[in-house]
C-alpha cells in the first residue's frame, strides 16, 4: 500500500509498504478513505517535536470502512464506517472510566506514565503507524473508533476525528462561561474551531489574532473580532478594547511554532527578545533540516506564552491545545501567578468529546467542512505539505482522498 513516511527532518515520502495486520485481538484493520493533514504533523517534519522514528508512517486524522477486527473487538465488524480517533483509548482503565480518554493508562506501549499515545508520532507517543495510508492498524479499536452515522459524509467526519474536538476541548480548557469575553491566539483551522466552540459553549465576544489575512476573514465570517498581528500590538489592542481590563479567557491554538511580528508596533519589542526566541528554538528544534521556505521552525516558541498572559484579566483563565514539545522550557510563570490565573492545557481527550458533537454534525445543527479548503489525492501528499508548511494564503485545511 501507498503511506506517507518521516525519513528525517525535512525529509518525508510517499513510499510503497506491506498492509497492516492484526497484531492484537483488540486490534481493527480500516481502509482509509479519508485522512487530513494537520499542524502537529509539521512540527515532526520541522524538528521541533523529537523522538521519531525513521520510517513511521505520519497522520493521526482518518475515516475509513473496517475491513478486519481482531477476536476482542465486538462492537465493529467489516463494512462499518468509523472515525478513527486521533489518540487511541483502551476504555476501561481509571482515566477512560472518567473521560480523559488522551491520558488512558493502558494505550500507549511505553507504560501508564508516558502519556498520549498518538499515531503517527514520536517514540514517547508509542509510536503507532499513523493514518496517513490506504490502511491503518487500530490498536484498542472498540474505543478508538466511532461509527459513522449514514447521514455523515466522509467530508464531515474527517473533521471529527482531531481538530473540531480539540477546538472544542480547548474552549472547556479556557472555562467558556455565558458572556465571556474570550482571545483565540491562531486563527488556523483548530483556531477557527475554537472561535465557533467558544461561541457555543456561551462566549459573547471572541477576539481572533493572527497574520494570515484569509484567516482572519474565515474568522470574521464567524463574528469574531479580528486582530493582525502585524499591524497592531495585540496586547495593546485587546486591553483598548476591554477598557483595561483583558479578556476573561483564552485559547493558545498555536504552539511551539509560533512567528513573532515581523512589522507593525508589536515588533520593536518582539525584537528585543529575539536573542532569548533564538535559545528557546535551539532548545525545541536541536535539529532542523531547512530547505528553501520550508521547514522553517516558529522563531517565537513562547512568543503566544507572553501575549497569552499579557490579554488575559486577574483570575482569568487560560487553555492551550497548541502544542509544545517536553523541551519547551519557557513560561512566564512569576507573571502568571500573580494575577492568580488559571492555566489548563492538554491533548483533547477525543473518545469521550467526539460523540456529542457527531451528534451536532447529524443533527444538521453545524456542517464543519466550511473549513476545508483544499482537497488532495495521497498521490500528491507531498506537495501539499510542502505549500501548506509554507504558511501560504488561503491554505487552511487540506483533505487527502485515499483509495484502498
Amino acid at each position: 500500500m501507498k503511506a506517507l513516511r518521516w525519513h528525517g527532518e525535512g525529509d518525508i515520502r510517499l513510499d510503497n509498504v506491506d498492509d497492516p495486520t492484526i497484531l492484537d485481538p483488540q486490534d481493527a484493520i480500516v481502509r482509509i478513505t479519508r485522512s487530513a493533514i494537520c499542524g502537529t504533523d509539521l512540527h515532526f517534519i520541522r524538528g521541533t517535536m523529537s523522538g521519531m522514528k525513521e520510517g513511521t508512517i505520519l497522520g493521526h486524522e482518518g475515516v475509513g470502512v473496517v475491513t478486519e477486527v481482531g477476536a476482542a473487538v465486538r462492537r465493529f465488524a467489516p463494512g462499518d464506517r468509523v472515525i478513527v480517533s486521533s489518540t487511541m483509548s483502551c476504555g476501561v482503565c481509571w482515566q477512560c472510566r472518567a473521560g480523559h480518554t488522551a491520558q488512558c493508562d493502558t494505550a500507549n506501549p511505553n507504560g501508564p506514565q508516558a502519556g498520549s499515545c498518538v499515531f503517527g508520532g514520536p517514540q514517547p507517543t508509542g509510536p503507532i503507524d499513523g493514518l496517513q495510508a490506504e490502511y491503518a492498524r487500530i490498536p484498542w479499536a472498540s474505543n478508538t473508533l466511532t461509527a459513522i452515522p449514514d447521514n455523515v459524509s466522509d467530508e464531515q467526519a474527517i473533521l471529527l476525528s482531531d481538530i473540531f474536538p480539540t477546538g472544542w476541548f480547548g474552549a472547556e480548557l479556557a472555562g467558556i462561561r455565558r458572556g465571556d469575553t474570550v482571545a483565540v491566539y491562531g486563527a488556523g483551522v483548530v483556531g477557527q474551531f475554537a472561535i465557533a466552540s467558544a461561541f457555543r459553549q456561551g462566549a459573547s465576544r471572541v477576539f481572533a489574532i493572527d497574520s494570515v489575512e484569509t484567516r482572519l476573514v474565515l474568522a470574521l465570517d464567524q463574528n469574531a473580532d479580528v486582530i493582525n498581528f502585524n499591524r497592531e500590538d495585540p496586547v495593546q489592542a485587546l486591553m483598548d478594547a476591554t477598557l483595561g481590563i483583558g479578556v476573561d479567557a483564552v485559547i493558545d491554538a498555536v504552539g511551539v511554532d509560533a512567528q513573532r511580528p515581523s512589522s507593525g508596533p508589536a515588533a520593536a519589542e518582539s525584537e528585543q527578545l529575539a536573542e532569548r526566541f533564538a535559545q528557546e528554538v535551539a532548545e525545541v528544534a536541536p535539529r532542523t533540516n531547512v530547505q528553501g521556505d520550508n521547514w522553517v521552525p516558529g522563531n517565537a516558541p513562547s512568543q503566544v506564552a507572553r501575549w497569552s498572559v499579557g490579554t488575559v484579566r486577574k483570575y482569568g483563565r487560560i487553555g492551550i491545545i497548541g502544542v509544545y514539545s517536553p523541551e519547551a522550557m519557557s513560561y512566564p510563570i512569576g507573571q502568571a501567578m500573580n494575577r492568580n490565573l488559571t492555566i489548563r492545557l492538554g491533548n483533547c481527550d477525543h473518545r469521550s468529546v467526539t460523540p456529542p458533537l457527531l451528534d451536532l454534525v447529524a443533527s444538521g445543527v453545524f456542517d464543519p467542512t466550511r473549513f476545508i479548503t483544499q482537497h488532495e489525492p495521497i498521490t500528491d501528499v507531498v506537495d501539499a505539505y510542502l505549500t501548506f508548511d509554507r504558511r501560504e494564503e488561503g491554505w487552511l485545511k487540506t483533505v487527502l482522498t485515499v483509495e484502498g
